[in-house]
């Protein structure tokens, strides 16, 4: 082990990743900023769900659209390796400031993002093919650690990997939900779309779905047969860019799937960009290597170690909670579960307090319907929204109001059941990692993971 630490790269991979990753991420920025979400997501509402622990990430109102350009600027600067370390600095706070204001907007890949960002910060993605080693030569190197390329690999090979873990379940394999549900309401899209009225059409695509996820890792690590895995890469996700919304997910995989091809052919993209430039010959190839100090390069191991083991462990934390899964939401959030179920519900509060005052509540004038939507069906979320109108009934002169809900969600098909249990006085109850006593029973079985 202690010699694979010491064995070295070419850094033409990892340059080429910086390119391409802080490219994407700038254009993910302007198109936020172009489709008006900034305003709609993060300046409208008037309430927000932050996440548990991060309650002291707080809207900014209009700042939101200095918070975006700084987000923007930082992904530039991180393509052109422009003051590098502070440039990844500022893009991963940014970013991940961005993604913690409201949990309703919360999806897989902004995490996957943000971790990405905060990886970068510690790499040296700079030392080779950037301006700060184009301005300053004894940071220019054209080799660095194997193991800094291998980290990215590594956790894309996570994703992947556990996304597809997460698929070996009744529900995905067995009855090809929520597939079943999702691809006959595409069979409009031309020339794919009759195959989505065959019954045998979205078990086909689950258990592709689930073997893809659990082999491109190793595929695409594999020289033989990455450059057939990288076409499945490209298929599969345009496939899934043109049958579901799910926004950027598609081409960060594409993009950072590039971790995985050789350093020849990033070496030849690199090349080929130079030709734009016309830096020296000797700037390509220095003939340095980059090393960090002793004491740095310890410390970034045992951090990179620690930060691996809790990337493993952290997807299994639902084990720790009784119930199922699907129905609590208990540890579902950070364990790469990418769309898994179909869930759909509908949510009525009541608040009460002790002097009869009574009011039952119109959901619209606290919430998106973007936030009402992702509230109903999530257990945390009903909560944090019952304090929501603990807290504004009691403006309104309620005095230590109650909060009840009638909630029915419907998993997967089946048929719709509370959620919650309709006699708790959900103002009186506190968000904590421990389970919610307070979530009904799921009443059926989906085995697997």
């Amino acid at each position: 082990m202690k010699g694979y630490f010491n064995k070295t790269t070419s850094a033409a991979p990892l340059a080429g990743f910086r390119i391409a990753f802080g490219l994407m991420l700038f254009g993910g920025i302007v198109r936020f900023w172009r489709n008006g979400w900034i305003e709609t997501l993060y300046v409208q509402p008037s309430h927000f769900f932050s996440f548990y622990g991060f309650e002291f990430v707080r809207p900014v109102g209009e700042y939101t659209y200095v918070l975006f350009a700084i987000c923007g600027v930082s992904a530039l600067l991180v393509a052109i390796g422009l003051f590098y370390r502070w440039s990844a600095i500022s893009l991963f706070v940014s970013f991940t400031y961005i993604e913690l204001i409201d949990k309703s907007t919360y999806l897989n890949h902004y995490y996957f993002t943000s971790i990405v960002c905060l990886l970068l910060i510690f790499l040296p993605s700079h030392a080779y093919f950037s301006l700060d080693a184009y301005r300053r030569r004894t940071l220019l190197a054209d080799s660095i650690p194997l193991w800094c390329v291998d980290s990215l690999k590594l956790f894309v090979g996570i994703l992947y990997f556990y996304a597809g873990l997460a698929k070996l379940n009744s529900d995905w394999l067995l009855h090809a939900l929520p597939l079943r549900i999702w691809l006959p309401a595409k069979n409009d899209l031309p020339i794919l779309g009759f195959l989505f009225n065959y019954d045998w059409i979205p078990y086909v695509f689950s258990w592709f779905g689930c073997l893809y996820d659990l082999s491109i890792p190793f595929l695409l690590w594999n020289r033989k047969t990455r450059p057939f895995a990288y076409a499945a890469v490209v298929v599969f996700h345009t496939l899934t860019a043109i049958l579901f919304p799910i926004g950027m997910f598609p081409y960060i995989m594409m993009v950072t799937a590039l971790i995985f091809f050789s350093a020849e052919f990033h070496q030849k993209i690199i090349e080929q960009l130079n030709r734009w430039f016309s830096v020296p010959t000797t700037f390509l190839r220095p003939a340095k290597t980059y090393d960090y100090p002793p004491m740095l390069k310890s410390f970034l191991l045992a951090g990179f170690s620690i930060f691996f083991i809790i990337q493993l462990l952290m997807p299994f934390r639902y084990l720790l909670y009784p119930g199922e899964l699907f129905w609590t939401e208990e540890g579902y959030r950070f364990s790469w579960r990418v769309m898994l179920m179909e869930k759909a519900g509908y949510a009525q509060f009541t608040v009460k307090d002790e002097v009869g005052n009574l009011a039952v509540v119109n959901n619209s004038l606290f919430l998106t319907p973007l936030q009402e939507k992702m509230m109903s069906t999530q257990p945390d979320m009903l909560l944090q929204y019952a304090h929501i109108l603990r807290d504004e009934y009691t403006k309104k002169g309620f005095r230590n109001p109650q909060v009840y809900v009638d909630s029915y969600v419907a998993l997967n098909g089946r048929l719709g059941k509370p959620l919650v249990e309709p006699t708790v006085d959900l103002a009186q109850e506190q968000d904590s990692f421990k389970h919610k006593t307070w979530i009904t029973s799921f009443d059926d079985n989906i085995t697997g993971f």
